[in-house]
């Protein structure tokens, strides 16, 4: 069985708490892992947000034996989630199973420049915050005969497309982030606040916690609502 080493219980923490909001939002959510050296990816895709998020992981070494190899395989979430043992700071990497489309499509490795616009990290959280609540007060004010599934997807369609201050990003991708973890508060260590990369058709919302990418060309509408 294929083992990762992470880097220290922090790490295997912060891993786990990754794959138990991505099963919030998708009990069957699989999971993409790539791995090269000592550094691993982990792509998922809460459906309720139409993202890619992504969560990178400092390993000790690649695998049981330090072997100099490479990993990319589709798992379950929830296997490689029950597999993370924090104390000892290790987990067992699942077998793979049939990967969902998004899996093939995933951002491109390098290319990507800086884009300018994207508000503070505070600012960025008021703004999930405000539309949000702005939702709840939309959908509260329906009458009955209009709080349909579909009325409820329009609203949150509208608000959560729209873009963030002077950049192309939509509102959803920082959501998608305030809700997996990636939007903490910042920490007196001087870590980098949010930064924002586009490459070709895609734009990644890049934390110190976690990444979030949307392709902004070639997939049409997308819906999305609040659950």
């Amino acid at each position: 069985m294929t083992v990762l080493h992470l880097a220290d219980e922090g790490e295997a923490a912060d891993l786990a708490a990754f794959l138990s909001r991505l099963l919030h939002y998708d009990r069957s959510a699989a999971v993409r892992l790539q791995a090269a050296g000592t550094a691993l990816a982990v792509f998922g895709r809460p459906p309720s947000f139409e993202v890619l998020v992504i969560r990178a992981v400092r390993l000790a070494k690649p695998y049981e034996n330090g072997l100099d190899v490479t990993l990319d395989v589709t798992v379950s979430a929830g296997e490689l989630l029950e597999s993370v043992d924090e104390k000892a700071a290790t987990a067992a990497v699942p077998g793979a199973v049939t990967g969902p489309p998004w899996a093939g499509v995933l951002p491109p490795r390098g290319g990507w420049l800086a884009e300018t616009g994207l508000p503070a990290p505070d600012a960025l959280r008021g703004l999930v915050a405000a539309a949000v609540a702005e939702f709840r007060s939309r959908t509260a004010e329906l009458p009955d005969d209009r709080r349909t599934r579909a009325e409820l997807d329009r609203t949150g369609r509208e608000i959560w497309s729209r873009t963030v201050g002077n950049t192309r990003l939509p509102v959803r991708v920082v959501h998608a982030a305030q809700s997996l973890g990636f939007l903490r508060a910042a920490q007196e260590s001087g870590e980098p606040e949010s930064r924002l990369y586009s490459s070709g058709a895609w734009l990644r919302l890049r934390t110190p916690y976690g990444s979030v990418a949307v392709r902004t060309a070639g997939l049409g509408a997308l819906g999305v609502s609040v659950r």
